[in-house]
């Protein structure tokens, strides 16, 4: 059934009826404000099932439907673009074989304008996606260049309900991210969901979207995947996915925060042991998020990945290695190359027989990119009770060779991290570091801390008071400190290095150990420098493109 270009249909509506075994679609609303779709079941469909078209449709109601088995194609399998690398290209958008670009990465519920009610209703073994909230710029379609069109902001407007929803049995439960093109194509990456005041003025407030009440178990790949900013999720039940939930960012620093999970819970693996089929499944004796070919994928509950997140009062459970696969609770989007914030925290976290941390070994079979994984070689989060760690104010960082520092952390080899006191933070060096270039660097730069050696390839984490040894056949540097406390530092030897046009020039080592401003140090083979944050609000030199991120401290440095 087809609303088609109605307007407002206050006091329409299709409830209590059955739809199954359809070739295109099940309830389509285009151009249709405030039409009520209530207690409907739908099973066997192709293509998006409810489908919300243009994204210029707002006020109707979505509520307590059931949408069972959704499929790209009624015989071909699906051709889909997400993060899973072999899918990561659009081909599948352009085939014949469906009817617009998104239904080869079919959802149960398409879902183009935020300002409408989602409630109570189940996606349940859609093939890809079984809720997508794909928000474009402006509405597209038919509305596409009108003026109604125009002024119409899908990814910048408020959100009005999505709660005590479940997905269950799909690839992905809830996708908040991809939003269309005017042409119906998408990327892996955006548009995505910042609401603002006035959705016209950018530099209006940003509101909080609030999702309440999700429901997401076994789905093959995420419960969740968002990106937006000021994302606000309450009373979270995520079990039996490969992983719980991951969010990205949209325009960092806009919010006070990128995403926030609070009073919720996550299940590594529950009682339901699901159907097991496959050799690997039988064996293993219950059903895996991803058996063909990949039943020892790591499992993880929360993901921590590009700039600011928060993670409070949540409960992880059954989150324990086995012979078969690693496990943990808390993690980073593997292997990123893209984004990381020493600011990410958590606090009140309990844990049920279940690994806190872990941070798997970098396999690019399960990678999200096919860059060098400068940001999950950084990866940190910021323990503020103790509840992960047992110690309050605590970083977890992985274990990358330099980070850590056998006086300030303690080394937690299955973790594949450390849990280090004092203050962390970033450290950049200038350059072409592109993230997501895969082959090796150009005049490459190694960092060694205490005997180790590590490769510098776009990002650091490293704690204050860190000496580093930098080792390079570049003739200048750019180095930077970003997102620490004020009086942190780090002090570098730099053999080769013979000049700086800023900071104090001190007469020894002993007197540069001692400064308590950016300074340096000239001996007969090395320049030595003590960076100093001495104003923690200083909005240096950018240093992270993405998300702006500025220096605290910076200096240049030459032969």
């Amino acid at each position: 059934i087809h609303w088609h270009i109605n307007g407002d249909v206050t006091g329409q509506y299709i409830k209590n009826s059955a739809i199954h075994d359809t070739y295109s679609r099940c309830v389509t609303i285009h151009g249709t404000d405030n039409l009520l779709v209530e207690n409907n079941v739908t099973y066997n469909t192709v293509g998006h099932c409810f489908f919300m078209e243009d994204g210029i449709e707002q006020g109707n109601q979505v509520i307590g439907n059931l949408g069972i088995q959704t499929k790209c194609h009624p015989t071909l399998p699906c051709n889909p673009t997400n993060l899973v690398l072999q899918y990561q290209s659009t081909e599948g958008q352009a085939s014949e074989h469906v009817l617009i670009p998104s239904d080869n990465t079919v959802s149960t519920f398409w879902i183009t304008n935020p300002n409408n009610i989602y409630r109570d209703n189940v996606a349940a073994g859609s093939d890809q996606i079984g809720f997508w909230m794909a928000f474009s710029t402006h509405p597209t379609g038919a509305f596409e260049g009108t003026e109604i069109g125009a002024n119409t902001w899908p990814s910048r407007s408020q959100l009005g309900e999505f709660s005590g929803n479940t997905a269950h049995s799909n690839f992905d439960g809830f996708m908040l991210d991809r939003g269309q093109r005017p042409d119906g194509t998408f990327g892996i990456a955006g548009p995505n969901l910042v609401s603002y005041a006035d959705p016209a003025d950018t530099s209006s407030e940003v509101l909080v979207a609030h999702f309440d009440d999700f429901t997401g178990y076994k789905n093959r790949n995420g419960a969740i995947w968002g990106r937006g900013e000021a994302h606000l999720y309450t009373n979270l039940k995520l079990a039996d996915n490969a992983i719980g939930f991951t969010h990205a960012t949209a325009s960092p620093g806009v919010a006070a925060y990128t995403s926030r999970v609070v009073d919720s819970l996550f299940v590594g693996e529950s009682d339901n042991i699901g159907n097991p089929t496959t050799p690997e499944e039988i064996a293993y004796g219950r059903s895996l998020p991803m058996p063909a070919g990949h039943a020892d994928f790591p499992i993880r509950g929360y993901e921590y990945y590009d700039f600011h997140h928060e993670v409070e009062n949540v409960t992880f459970v059954n989150y324990e290695p086995n012979e078969l696969r690693d496990a943990g609770a808390l993690s980073y989007l593997l292997f990123t190359s893209f984004g990381m914030s020493t600011s990410n925290w958590a606090k009140g976290i309990t844990f049920e027989n279940a690994k806190p941390v872990s941070f798997p070994p970098i396999q690019k079979r399960w990678a999200s990119d096919y860059g060098r994984s400068a940001a999950y070689k950084s990866a940190a989060i910021h323990d503020l009770d103790g509840s992960v760690t047992g110690i309050p104010g605590a970083y977890v960082v992985i274990d990358n060779g330099i980070a850590a520092d056998e006086e300030a952390c303690e080394m937690k080899p299955s973790w594949n991290a450390a849990v280090c006191v004092g203050d962390m933070g970033r450290f950049t060096i200038g350059g072409n570091f592109s993230g997501f270039e895969a082959g090796p660097i150009t005049d490459p730069i190694i960092l060694q801390r205490d005997g180790k050696r590590f490769e510098y390839t776009g990002q650091a984490t490293i704690g204050s008071g860190a000496e580093l040894r930098v080792e390079t056949s570049r003739d200048t540097l750019s180095l930077s400190l970003s997102e620490m406390d004020e009086g942190s530092w780090l002090l570098f030897e730099l053999p080769g290095f013979n000049s700086t046009a800023t900071g104090v020039e001190k007469s020894s080592l002993a007197a540069l150990r001692d400064a308590s401003d950016t300074s340096y140090y000239k001996d007969d083979n090395s320049l030595w420098v003590k960076l100093v944050v001495t104003d923690a609000n200083n909005e240096g030199p950018v240093v992270e493109a993405v998300g702006r991120l500025m220096a605290q401290a910076n200096i240049e440095v030459s032969r």
